[in-house]
């Protein structure tokens, strides 16, 4: 049952933290010059991310999600892996008329299965993995127009910049997730996995 702080005069409702069972369904690397992945049958992690991978290192480059640095400053990696569902991309898929979205074209590390509405795990959620892994979620992964043109290339879109376009408003909230690893390890392809999710609130103060 949820906690209530009534002292306050604007009362902050908490949620319990819980554990979900979820299981790897696929498992994909980028070559280190290109966003787009490839299907491998395992994952090796270190603190720097996926080995060779091109969203790899403990650090990146700021870009647009970042307009409070000027673009280019090196700061903290925690993209260093792209996580979807596959239920998800059928609805973006259905939205922008497609047969489907495939996890390489958008640049997907893993495809998780048997968790409801995926994209919406808070910040903060662990993925305990059987094999010894541990990620740690970041934040949504907001849909952008280099993955919407790359979705329209390889699906055959006549006008890959209409494409490029509708995938952010397509994808919104179903474009799953960004995460950086804790504790380094090998995942492979089918693998279980516990999903903590932690205490949630709504900041109002």
């Amino acid at each position: 049952m949820a906690d209530l702080f009534a002292e306050t005069e604007n009362p902050v409702e908490i949620l319990p933290a819980r554990k979900l069972a979820a299981k790897v369904a696929a498992l994909y690397v980028a070559p280190f010059d290109h966003f787009e992945t490839r299907p491998v049958e395992e994952l090796r992690l270190g603190f720097d991310g996926i080995d060779g991978d091109f969203h790899a290192g403990a650090t990146r480059r700021s870009g647009g999600r970042e307009p409070w640095y000027p673009r280019g400053t090196e700061m903290r990696n925690e993209r260093q892996l792209s996580i979807v569902a596959a239920d998800e991309l059928a609805i973006v898929a259905e939205r922008m008329g497609l047969n489907e979205v495939k996890p390489e074209w958008i640049g997907a590390n893993l495809v998780i299965e048997g968790v409801p509405q995926l994209s919406m795990l808070p910040s903060g959620t662990l993925l305990f993995f059987k094999g010894g892994v541990t990620i740690k979620v970041d934040a949504q992964n907001g849909p952008c127009r280099i993955a919407g043109r790359s979705v329209a290339e390889h699906a055959g879109m006549a006008d890959h910049e209409a494409g490029a376009l509708a995938f952010p408003k397509a994808a919104k909230r179903l474009r799953g997730l960004v995460a950086w690893v804790e504790k380094p390890g090998t995942i492979v392809a089918g693998e279980e996995i516990s999903v903590r999710v932690p205490e949630q609130w709504i900041y109002r103060a």
